[in-house]
């Protein structure tokens, strides 16, 4: 089935381009959502009239959409979620989360707008790409914490695990110092010699 393309569409063409598609894919995304039109001489000479205005509608939501990139592009928002001690989360983190998450931080963002680099399932600093032009897109960083402070420290550079093991550490350090404490009583005790009793002194 061919087409006439009212926008630039990834790996398909650019705007005015006549290409062949599956009848499917053109009825169910390309023609309901106003990317695309059937390659009809009546559309093609419709198209052909509207060619200016159809460019400078694109030059504009384009200028926005590099505006809006500008602001976003290496943004880091917080998400805070329940996980396991490994980091392991008890679901997952979604496009429509990191929207919202988004829109909440003055940026106004679909969720048909994010994809998912790789699937969200610890915790930790992960991108997310956001398509806010057929042309222009931009990158997030999700961090996701089980709590603001851990959100911090994430930040900061830290990953959980190396978190979990300064933890550990401090925890055995602790241990070992209650020990040695606990020793060194024990030892102040021997120093003092036997105690007198009072046969002793009789």
């Amino acid at each position: 089935m061919q087409v006439i393309l009212l926008e630039r569409v990834a790996k398909l063409g650019q705007m005015g381009d006549i290409v062949d598609v599956k009848p499917g894919y053109a009825r169910n995304f390309l023609l309901p959502q106003g990317k695309a039109q059937t390659a009809s001489d009546a559309n093609v000479k419709a198209f052909e009239a509207q060619k200016a205005q159809l460019e400078a509608r694109n030059l504009e939501t384009k200028k926005e959409a590099e505006d809006l990139a500008a602001k976003l592009d290496g943004q880091q928002f917080i998400v805070i979620r329940s996980a396991s001690d490994s980091g392991a989360l008890y679901g997952s983190v979604t496009p429509r989360d990191a929207a919202e998450t988004a829109t909440d931080a003055g940026c106004s963002v679909d969720r048909k707008q994010v994809s998912l680099i790789n699937p969200i399932k610890e915790l930790g600093l992960h991108e997310m790409s956001v398509k806010l032009h057929p042309e222009v897109s931009a990158t997030i960083v999700m961090n996701v914490a089980r709590s603001m402070e851990e959100a911090e420290l994430q930040a900061s550079g830290k990953s959980i695990q190396e978190l979990a093991a300064e933890e550990e550490a401090a925890a055995e350090f602790e241990i070992a110092e209650l020990f040695d404490d606990i020793g060194g009583a024990a030892s102040d005790d021997d120093d003092e010699g036997p105690v007198a009793t009072p046969e002793d002194e009789a």
